[in-house]
C-alpha cells in the first residue's frame, strides 16, 4: 500500500532516500564553501528530485535576500562540475553513481506571497 502511494506521488522510496542524501551532502558543501559559489546570497536547498535511474538530480534552490537571483544561479551553473566533484568525494562510499546536477530556482514561496496579497485585496460583498 505504502509503495503504491509513493509511486503515485511520483518518486519511489529509493529515489526519495537518495534525494535526501544528496540534499544533506550538498547543503554541507554549500555551507563549507559558500563564498566560492554563492557570494553573499542566503540559499536554501528546498528539495532534490531524482530521475528514475538516479543519474540526474534536480536541485530546487530557494533564495532570500538575493538581489540578483539570475547571477547566483549562473554562478552555481558555472561551478556545477566543481560542486559535483565535491559531492562525489562525500558520497563515494554510499553510491556508485554521482548524479548530474540540475539547479532550478524554486519560486514556491514567492508565488505563495503573491497569492496571499491577491486574496487580501479581494473585495467580497457580504450577503
Amino acid at each position: 500500500m505504502l509503495r503504491t502511494l509513493l509511486y503515485l506521488c511520483g518518486m519511489t522510496l529509493r529515489q526519495q532516500k537518495y534525494g535526501r542524501l544528496i540534499q544533506k551532502e550538498l547543503s554541507d558543501v554549500f555551507l563549507k564553501r559558500k563564498s566560492d559559489f554563492l557570494g553573499n546570497a542566503f540559499v536554501t536547498l528546498a528539495e532534490v528530485r531524482m530521475s528514475p535511474d538516479l543519474s540526474v538530480a534536480k536541485v530546487y534552490i530557494s533564495m532570500m535576500l538575493a538581489k540578483d537571483k539570475k547571477v547566483v544561479m549562473g554562478n552555481l551553473n558555472l561551478h556545477k562540475n566543481e560542486i559535483r566533484k565535491e559531492l562525489g568525494l562525500r558520497i563515494r562510499h554510499q553510491a556508485r553513481i554521482v548524479p548530474e546536477l540540475v539547479f532550478v530556482l524554486d519560486e514556491v514561496e514567492e508565488n505563495a506571497q503573491r497569492m496571499d496579497e491577491l486574496l487580501k485585496n479581494l473585495n467580497i460583498p457580504k450577503e
